[in-house]
């Protein structure tokens, strides 16, 4: 009977493949035919006790008597049965069973097999089912079962709906069925190796393509792990699949957004920004990106609101290299009506286009500027700001076959909008440095006079980059006695503030200079003049008086072409390099003195003699100031560009620049060069004068002669008056030497001068005055005149034009 038992109950298909124990067999009355031994086990019940009798006496409590019965009828009519009984142990315990109830034919009779466990491992069976049967057909995670020969046995829902396809196309396919060939072999790699190795591969990152979708590309999380039979051989891989392509492209999103917060807009240059705003768009975004300004933006003025104006392309960039070159040229250009980038410009809208209709996007300029060739979908957003709109970016796709989509022009926007606000700081800086260089342009002299002392060259580099433009000058200044002055000089700090501060001391520099001052005295009053203006700004700002807000620094040199002597000194200023005619280049040994505005230390001069053809080199610091190379190598460039005193002084400016100036500088550089000049012998006419009575009548004659001698008998009447009274001031108030001395160059130049340092003065001279009406008469019937003065004495010294009338 256990044979037919276990016969009756291995024959059984179960649908839900639990193979439960067999127990007994009943017939159609119920009453018990076979008995196992694990039906005596489970009751207690021997085989001889139990066959013939009815099932209801002998298995089930009274209580499940009913429940028995419903078992029997319900399994006549659906041929099976499952179901929870309460069995009576021949001890008299109770147990729990899972019971299956199925029906066979023996001819014309009918029996019934019943099979069970105990009634906590059926429990446990039923939820594991319920857990794989709600993966299979409800979990989103898409689930994959391969065997070991990599084909496919089992597909949940998920994967149905993330393929397209029935779990039945799908089952005994080979892995990696679905995907394009690339990704099929890594499918068939992934698995391959869970198998091999018989290691799981938990949340791997992968990119999949389908075959029937190839221009869309998704990004699936999938875990592998190997299935093992109790002695540890892997039977297969079950793998779970998660598309987390949104997931991913929102990261990447995110992850875009923050790059740009730090690469774009560095600077305050609208182009640079332009190519950091490109270079962050592609490949991450778009294949091709441009970026198109209007006109008034390039140039920093404030576009139209209403206008449709040219737009300059200033950046593009291409995947690859492809496509738009990388350097356009900047010129204006102008998009054909109806094209996405003419809308978005008037109507300051983004425009979406996923794919493009053929030869919509060519533009009435230029075949250069057109779209790139393969492109096939199109994003193209405002640059606007402050209710402006600056530009537009325009964005292809052509390598990447899919094509733009609303979130991709959302994150366009945005990266467009942040982009557009350092443009606008750009376009603004643009406009306040094009206003300061031209206020520092008004300030600086826009060209050096002819000088007979020396020929020079200046040259201004405003700074290339930096918070502001700098407060750096020059000047050459005519002095009296052919004698000329140079000048350079560098207000510390940047902006508005430090080119005012340079116009107000180059304006006293001037002044000074009117007076015939000696270099260190210039120094020292231009020290007086800077530290009342740091006093004027800490009194308007409020702030102590030891915190100077004014400084700079300053080098002052006096040329006398007669004597071939230069006098110079400087304020914190680096010292000028002075070029022999052999070549021979060397800094000018000058005592440093302190920056003006420091005050407490006195400045002090030194004077040379240079031989003429000498070439006498001032700078500021922004000319050494590099920070590639240390001070002394600086010197050294600038000793070497400047030791071939026979060149052109514009050649040599420039060998200057390209041997000390970067291609953007970072300070502003002020550099003369100047080449000396000496007065002929013969242009000059110098006599002592006794101090006596008859000295102004031996100074005419002597004046009388030297005039005719150079052809200026026109001059005779005026330079006789001038210098009669001159000398006889000189005899009045002054002491010995008195000398007079005539130059002919661009003027003619009397000079007196006496061991004296008393100065006359021009004054206006009373109806019953005797005298005073002296100088008067000079300053009327000359072009100027004045008083300089020197450690030995004073000079009296009146020009006259060399033409006549």
């Amino acid at each position: 009977m256990e044979k037919r038992v276990r016969e009756l109950s291995e024959s059984d298909d179960d649908p839900l493949g639990l193979q439960l124990a067999a127990l007994a067999v009943l017939d159609d009355l119920g009453t018990v035919v076979g008995w196992s031994r694990r039906a005596q086990d489970l009751t207690g019940y021997p085989s001889p006790e139990v066959i013939g009798r009815s099932a209801f006496e002998v298995l089930v409590d009274p209580r499940d008597l009913p429940a028995v019965r419903d078992a029997v009828a319900a399994g006549r009519k659906a041929g099976v049965w499952f179901g929870m009984l309460t069995v009576r142990h021949r001890d008299g315990e109770q147990v729990e069973l899972g019971l299956r109830a199925s029906e066979f034919s023996r001819g014309d009779a009918r029996e019934w097999c019943l099979a069970g466990a105990p009634a906590a491992d059926v429990l446990e069976w039923r939820r594991d089912r319920a857990v794989l049967d709600g993966l299979y057909r409800r979990c989103p995670v898409g689930l994959v079962v391969h065997g070991p020969d990599m084909r496919i046995l089992r597909v949940n829902r998920a994967i149905e709906r993330f393929a397209g396809v029935t779990a039945a196309e799908l089952r005994d396919r080979p892995v990696g069925v679905l995907l394009v060939p690339d990704d099929a072999r890594k499918a068939v790699d992934r698995v391959g190796r869970v198998l091999r190795t018989g290691r799981s591969l938990v949340f791997s990152e992968q990119y999949a393509r389908l075959e029937r979708d190839p221009a869309r590309e998704r990004v699936v999380s999938v875990s592998s792990f190997p299935m093992t039979d109790p002695a540890g051989r892997v039977l297969g891989v079950a793998e779970m699949i998660e598309d987390i392509t949104d997931r991913h492209r929102a990261q990447r999103r995110l992850a875009l957004l923050a790059e740009a917060s730090s690469h774009v807009g560095t600077t305050l240059d609208m182009g640079q920004t332009a190519w950091e705003l490109t270079d962050v768009l592609v490949p991450h975004l778009a294949d091709h990106a441009s970026v198109d300004l209007l006109d008034p933006v390039v140039r920093g003025d404030e576009p139209a609101r209403a206008l449709m104006e040219p737009v300059v392309r200033v950046a593009v960039c291409s995947a690859g290299g492809q496509g738009c070159p990388r350097a356009p040229r900047a010129e204006p250009l102008d998009y054909a009506p109806g094209t996405p980038q003419a809308r978005c410009l008037t109507d300051g809208r983004p425009v979406l286009a996923p794919a493009l209709p053929s030869a919509l996007w060519s533009l009435e300029q230029g075949t250069d500027q057109a779209v790139p060739p393969s492109a096939h979908s199109l994003i193209v957003v405002p640059l606007a700001a402050r209710g402006l709109v600056l530009g537009v970016v325009s964005l292809w796709r052509s390598r990447r076959p899919d094509s733009f989509e609303a979130d991709d022009l959302t994150l366009a926007s945005e990266l467009a909008s942040r982009a557009a606000l350092s443009v606008d700081n750009a376009r603004r800086f643009a406009q306040q440095q094009r206003t300061s260089l031209t206020l520092q342009r008004s300030l600086l002299p826009s060209a050096v006079p002819q000088q007979p002392a020396v020929e020079a060259t200046p040259r201004y580099l405003p700074a290339a980059a930096g918070p502001g433009l700098g407060g750096d000058w020059f000047d050459v200044i005519s002095l009296s006695g052919a004698r000329v002055a140079l000048v350079v000089g560098d207000v510390v700090g940047r902006g508005l503030h430090a080119a005012a501060t340079m116009g107000r001391l180059r304006t006293a520099v001037h002044t000074l200079a009117s007076l015939d001052l000696e270099p260190d005295e210039v120094l020292s009053r231009l020290d007086d003049l800077v530290n009342l203006l740091a006093a004027e700004a800490e009194t308007a700002r409020e702030r102590p008086a030891a915190q100077q807000t004014v400084s700079a620094t300053c080098l002052y040199a006096v040329y006398d072409p007669i004597s071939r002597r230069c006098c110079a000194a400087r304020a914190g200023h680096p010292p000028p390099v002075v070029t022999r005619p052999d070549g021979q280049a060397e800094l000018l040994d000058l005592p440093a003195g302190p920056p003006l505005g420091l005050g407490g230390l006195p400045f002090e001069a030194r004077e040379v003699e240079l031989a003429e053809g000498s070439l006498i080199t001032l700078y500021t610091n922004g000319l050494i100031g590099d920070r590639t190379l240390d001070a002394d190598e600086s010197l050294a460039r600038l000793c070497a560009a400047v030791s071939r005193p026979a060149d052109p002084l514009e050649k040599t400016c420039q060998a200057v620049v390209d041997a000390l100036v970067p291609a953007r500088p970072a300070d502003d550089i002020a550099l003369v060069i100047a080449r000396t000049r000496v007065l002929p012998e013969w242009n000059v006419a110098s006599w002592h004068l006794p101090k006596e009575p008859t000295a102004a009548t031996r100074a005419r004659s002597l004046v009388t002669a030297k005039l005719t001698e150079w052809g200026l008998e026109h001059l005779t009447s005026t330079t006789e008056l001038v210098v009669s009274e001159l000398v006889t001031n000189a005899y009045r108030y002054a002491s010995d030497p008195v000398i007079l001395r005539l130059i002919r160059e661009r003027s003619l130049v009397c000079e007196v001068s006496d061991g004296s340092h008393t100065s006359p003065h021009l004054r206006r001279a009373g109806s019953t005055d005797e005298g005073g009406r002296g100088l008067f008469l000079v300053a009327q019937m000359t072009e100027r005149w004045g008083t300089r003065y020197s450690r030995e004495g004073k000079t009296v010294w009146a020009e006259q034009a060399l033409a006549s009338g």
